[in-house]
């Protein structure tokens, strides 16, 4: 399983399967031929020549010459790591200067598929807060969210919180009522809603939209929520 799980990462930073199996290889057997590397994972001989010269253009292996042998040596994983994150950096701002012109339209609905793909979602969203964000979720998934929650305390944005079990965030509103389930609800600065199924298990679909009727129902509906439950605070308290 480790190893399954370490292989994942290692495509995350842009290697394929085969290449980053020989990563993997390298990193534990040190420097290799082509052949040993070949006999070691495998891989075809063709195969494996194809993926270090892959390897050694993206940055994850170090190509040496000793006499008439070539060896390939693993690019320690805190350095190729940092490489790949500055190149990306790189583009990203590039992308961002030289990004083509988008042609006004009116926001529609978005349908989002993917555990992985709402949780970037939910993230970037928190990220571009302006003013306030309303957030309905299990705690369990609040603690996924920890750095952007505690970006938008520094910065001084409102933050609402209605969860299922308690739970403490300095300078955020916290209402507890019933069990969330895999259901989560975000609204931001009264623009945009994500809401719908997160979570093992679910079929991990949400529905994305600033169309303003549907942000306007869901954020009266959060409201009315909010609105019971502050009456019974009240009465717990009296």
């Amino acid at each position: 399983m480790e190893k399954v799980t370490f292989t994942e990462r290692l495509m995350e930073f842009g290697l394929t399967r085969q290449e980053a199996t020989i990563y993997q290889c390298l990193l534990g057997e040190g420097k290799m031929t082509g052949y040993e590397v070949a006999k070691q994972t495998g891989i075809s001989r063709s195969n494996a020549y194809n993926s270090l010269a892959s390897m050694t253009e993206k940055g994850a292996t170090y190509l040496v010459e000793e006499g008439n042998t070539r060896k390939y040596v693993p690019v320690p994983v805190e350095e190729f790591c940092k490489n790949r994150i500055r190149r990306m950096e790189e583009a990203r701002q590039w992308l961002k200067i030289h990004v083509p012109s988008e042609k006004t339209h009116v926001e529609g609905y978005i349908t989002i598929e993917g555990a992985r793909n709402i949780l970037d979602k939910m993230r970037n969203l928190l990220d571009k807060v302006e003013q306030r964000v309303y957030i309905s979720c299990t705690r369990n998934y609040l603690l996924l969210l920890v750095r952007e929650l505690e970006e938008l305390k520094r910065a001084g944005k409102k933050v609402v919180i209605v969860t299922d079990q308690p739970v403490t965030f300095s300078g955020a509103k916290v209402y507890v009522g019933k069990s969330r389930g895999m259901q989560i609800g975000v609204i931001a600065d009264s623009r945009y809603v994500l809401t719908g199924e997160y979570g093992e298990g679910s079929m991990n679909t949400c529905l994305y939209s600033g169309q303003k009727n549907f942000v306007e129902l869901y954020k009266t509906a959060l409201g009315n929520e909010i609105k019971l439950l502050t009456i019974q605070e009240e009465k717990n308290k009296a």
